[in-house]
């Protein structure tokens, strides 16, 4: 067999095998470009080596371009997007201050956890609910006609 054709197979097979180790679906797009390339030395000997390398160029920027246009960003969709987005899963819960909110900021507590919390001044024992996150810093509102 051709030693160009070897090593386009080759090429496409370590491609293959660097997504397989670290997956992110680039190397694939690349490996399919070294296997189309490989077809294409084996269905036209005598191709050079400039035009190999040529086609395998152009051949790469297509299929990466054909994964951005139809399958960049198409990850599995989940039935439970907030799985592990904790502090997003409490949106929405009424929960007890267990210290005041002195000067816009305090702290409650869930479960076993404490969360620091942004709000209007409340004290201790005030029934709160929780309105949105800033990564792990809770914003809470108090519940209307509960003091």
């Amino acid at each position: 067999m051709r030693i160009e054709v070897m090593v386009w197979a080759g090429l496409a097979l370590l491609l293959f095998a660097a997504e397989a180790m670290a997956p992110g679906a680039f190397m694939l797009w690349l490996g399919l470009a070294a296997a189309a390339t490989f077809v294409i030395v084996l269905l036209a000997p005598g191709m050079t080596l400039l035009a190999q390398v040529v086609a395998f160029a152009i051949l790469s920027v297509i299929a990466i371009l054909v994964w951005q246009r139809w399958f960049r960003g198409r990850g599995r969709r989940s039935d439970q997007p907030k799985l592990n987005r904790r502090a997003e899963q409490l949106i929405g819960q009424v929960v007890v201050l267990v210290e005041p909110i002195v000067g816009g900021q305090g702290r409650l507590q869930i479960a076993d956890a404490f969360w620091t919390v942004h709000g209007p001044d409340a004290v201790a024992g005030t029934r709160v609910r929780i309105a949105s996150t800033d990564g792990m810093v809770l914003t809470v509102e108090p519940i209307a006609g509960a003091e």
